[in-house]
């Protein structure tokens, strides 16, 4: 990626979580957990979903497709930051960091969208339960997912422009232990209040307006329920609650994140620890341990691989 005449910063310094040998180590422990758990839990969903022909259902083919992107998430991050913490080199390549805030934002983003989706396919089977096959049919389900990654696409390729706009002369230091719009845009040595907010207005809008579709879809799902209690339905209602722990995770640190110009408040790098380590990390837990259909294939497969 060749660089323009104003634009002298060939790399960034990732100053991470802390300075403090010992902190490190221990951020090191931790990430690493995390990480690890992301991996095995994730992996262990998709295996079961697609080995086993009773998770057949669109709910489980799009939660097999949330732990693919949970893993593509996290990895975006998670290895250099495990480096950086275990070595102690902090730069990174500006062609690097663009490349990560790329990816991070792409692949985010398409998780949004897909548990938009995800939230309307619960929706479709609790309140139009009888135009459920219909609606959702396999070649359906494709095209949302294709939709999802698409759209994400599209949002981080805008981001990326914009920010590759700017002229970055000094200083390179981030306040962050990954690229992200917010810390970086910061540096740029030019007035950035126009992109900013284009910025804002962009991964902003996108992150809140998923978020309020989300809760106005929850909520006919509860009026759903309420007007008609019954055991079925109440399963249902718990499989939502999952998910309702699931957005709060991802949304909420977001909004707070990217819903503002850069400039009008420091970002803080510990409420990106939610959003890039412990929502991943928390989701398999979430979806398998609210679902008896996830638990009890895991169970069978368990046993298989045994035998």
């Amino acid at each position: 990626m060749a660089q323009d005449n104003s634009s002298w910063v060939t790399e960034f310094i990732l100053l991470g979580l802390s300075d403090t040998r010992e902190l490190q180590l221990l951020f090191f422990i931790l990430f690493l957990l995390a990480y690890a758990m992301v991996l095995l839990g994730n992996l262990l969903i998709i295996v079961t979903v697609r080995t086993d022909p009773k998770l057949s259902s669109p709910m489980y083919f799009l939660l097999c497709n949330l732990s693919f992107i949970d893993i593509c998430y996290t990895s975006i991050t998670a290895p250099r930051v495990l480096v950086a913490l275990l070595s102690g080199h902090k730069a990174i390549a500006f062609e690097a960091c663009m490349a990560q805030l790329f990816f991070l934002h792409s692949v985010g983003s398409s998780e949004m969208f897909l548990l938009t989706v995800m939230a309307f396919d619960r929706y479709t089977a609790i309140c139009r339960p009888l135009h459920y096959t219909a609606i959702m049919a396999r070649r359906a389900c494709w095209a949302l997912v294709a939709a999802c990654w698409a759209g994400g696409f599209i949002h981080s390729f805008v981001q990326t422009v914009l920010m590759l706009q700017l002229p970055f002369c000094g200083p390179n230091t981030i306040h962050s232990y990954f690229c992200d719009m917010p810390p970086v845009i910061r540096l740029a040595c030019t007035d950035t209040a126009l992109t900013e907010w284009l910025m804002a207005s962009n991964s902003g809008l996108i992150s809140l307006g998923c978020f309020l579709v989300l809760v106005a879809s929850y909520a006919l799902i509860l009026a759903k329920v309420r007007a008609r209690v019954s055991q079925g339905n109440w399963k249902a209602l718990s499989t939502c609650a999952s998910h309702v722990m699931a957005i709060t995770l991802l949304f909420v640190p977001c909004i707070f994140t990217y819903l503002r110009p850069a400039g009008t408040l420091h970002p803080s790098k510990y409420v990106s620890v939610i959003y890039t380590i412990l929502s991943p990390m928390m989701n398999p837990l979430i979806y398998t341990l609210r679902s008896s259909e996830v638990k009890e294939s895991m169970w069978r497969l368990w046993k298989t691989c045994r035998t």
